[in-house]
């Protein structure tokens, strides 16, 4: 039986000798299975690539893809997915804040048939700072609020999955992807796997807050109409407002004969910039899922490669 270790890899030339060292230890433990590793340059402007490279030619079991710019670790994964040939698929980080450690107990569970997917999911976010967490704590209870499925907190892409899922997970082939979502989404009984929160091993982190803060609006245009309802709520209830205001207006001078000296022109300015806010707010929101439409019809693909491995 075959299982295929994909890793993402972007700038990570200090971090993958220490990863690669504890993948062989994994494939030293589970002698009953074969292994694949395949690592994903996406777009590093280091040496990541001449390391991939070098790793694939003294060990016939790295496999690699090279992509011909950075399309980002959504992408990445992707096209480690589409590579795998493994009867068990995992997906992990290069920077070894998925602890390769874990995956022996991933493989019990699934020939235990306890569940398709073992899924790690950190338990705390000790070193991480303060600001970032509290947003991501916030970004999971407001998005499991909009969408259909669950999204655990801390979940990470770190997971096993047989074959099954991951050819679920092929057949949704959209270009604005959102893996944490789709692995919720394709349903599949999950078990999940907590621990501690693991520090980089090499390097520094390529995720800035501006880069999770649109992987958030990412994750919740992806999954969810409901900033589109919100809209709609937020523009029925100034309608609303507004034709309430006209009618105090109307009874105010036509049946109680109450009439103003002065006109209320700030009032009035007020009034006409706070609906003028709504409705850009609501055309924003459209403009969002318009300019997703328009990426998806024009069927570009994930990614490009640039160079990959021959071996089949």
């Amino acid at each position: 039986m075959l299982i295929s270790l994909i890793v993402p890899c972007y700038n990570e030339e200090e971090s993958l000798p220490f990863l690669y060292n504890a993948l062989c230890d994994v494939r030293s433990a589970e002698t009953s299975y074969d292994f694949e590793f395949i690592f994903i340059d996406d777009g590093s402007k280091d040496r990541t690539k001449e390391v991939i490279k070098g790793l694939a030619e003294k060990d016939k079991d790295v496999r690699y893809v090279v992509f011909s710019r950075n399309f980002g670790k959504e992408s990445a994964m992707y096209a480690g997915l589409q590579k795998s040939k493994g009867d068990y698929v995992a997906i992990l980080d290069a920077d070894m804040q998925d602890p390769p450690s874990l995956i022996p107990s991933m493989i019990r569970s699934l020939e235990n048939d306890e569940a398709d997917i073992v899924a790690a999911r950190r338990v705390n976010r000790e070193g991480e700072p303060k600001i970032r967490s509290f947003f991501a704590r916030m970004f999971y209870r407001l998005i499991n609020r909009m969408i259909e499925v669950e999204i655990a907190d801390g979940a990470r892409d770190f997971r096993l999955m047989r074959r099954c899922v991951v050819d679920a997970i092929l057949e949704l082939s959209e270009r604005q992807r959102f893996s944490k979502g789709i692995f919720a989404w394709v349903g599949f009984r999950t078990k999940w796997i907590a621990h501690q929160n693991v520090e980089r091993v090499a390097g520094e982190t390529k995720w800035s807050f501006w880069k999770l803060f649109k992987y958030a609006i990412d994750g919740i245009v992806s999954f969810t109409v409901a900033p589109l309802r919100l809209a709609t709520y937020c523009g029925f209830a100034s309608a609303f407002a507004g034709f309430t205001y006209m009618l105090y207006y109307f009874i105010r001078a036509i049946i109680l004969r109450i009439y103003n000296d002065v006109p209320g022109y700030p009032s009035l300015l007020c009034f006409i910039l706070f609906i003028g806010g709504l409705i850009l707010m609501a055309l924003g929101v459209l403009g969002e899922y318009i300019g997703r439409t328009f990426l998806e019809v024009k069927r570009r693909p994930v990614y490009i490669k640039a160079e990959e491995d021959s071996r089949k």
